[in-house]
């Protein structure tokens, strides 16, 4: 005896029972902008927890993968345990994001925290230092953080 799947219902078109499709991509903003919205607030909130050396690099213009890097610097385990902890609680919290993947929690040198178009590097100095992820990625642009003094721009996507 066979069993079959039962098909995947298509999204509702206008002339459906259930109703028309709601098109609510007017209340979201575009990829580029949420992509910068979670930087940023990745880059705040390890600010809030003392990381230090801050980046965020967009890198849009240099690969197709992703939209931007946050590189941050930690002083111990415990303190990058607690800035990857607050990241995602903070972008689950406010911006309704899930992280997709972790790496390097456990040895805590080097942790990467993948938001898909985002990806958040938390580094001891030692291991920042050595891997010089701003050096490699040069000719990313770095994005000012508008809460740091001297920034009063606000960045956008199209920046």
């Amino acid at each position: 005896m066979s069993f079959r799947a039962a098909p995947v219902a298509a999204s509702a078109a206008p002339h459906s029972p259930r109703g028309p499709a709601i098109d609510d991509s007017a209340d979201k903003p575009d990829s580029a902008e949420r992509s910068l919205q979670i930087a940023l607030a990745a880059a705040r909130t390890a600010e809030e927890n003392r990381g230090d050396d801050i980046v965020v690099l967009d890198m849009r213009v240099i690969t197709p993968v992703f939209d931007y890097f946050v590189i941050v610097t930690g002083n111990s385990r415990r303190q990058l345990h607690a800035i990857s902890e607050e990241i995602e609680r903070v972008l689950q919290q406010q911006l309704k994001d899930k992280r997709m993947g972790i790496e390097g929690y456990e040895e805590s040198r080097w942790i990467l925290l993948d938001y898909g178009n985002v990806v958040i590097h938390l580094f001891d100095q030692e291991t920042r230092d050595f891997y010089a992820l701003e050096d490699f990625w040069n000719q990313a642009k770095r994005v000012p953080l508008p809460w740091q003094s001297g920034n009063d721009v606000q960045p956008t996507a199209d920046s």
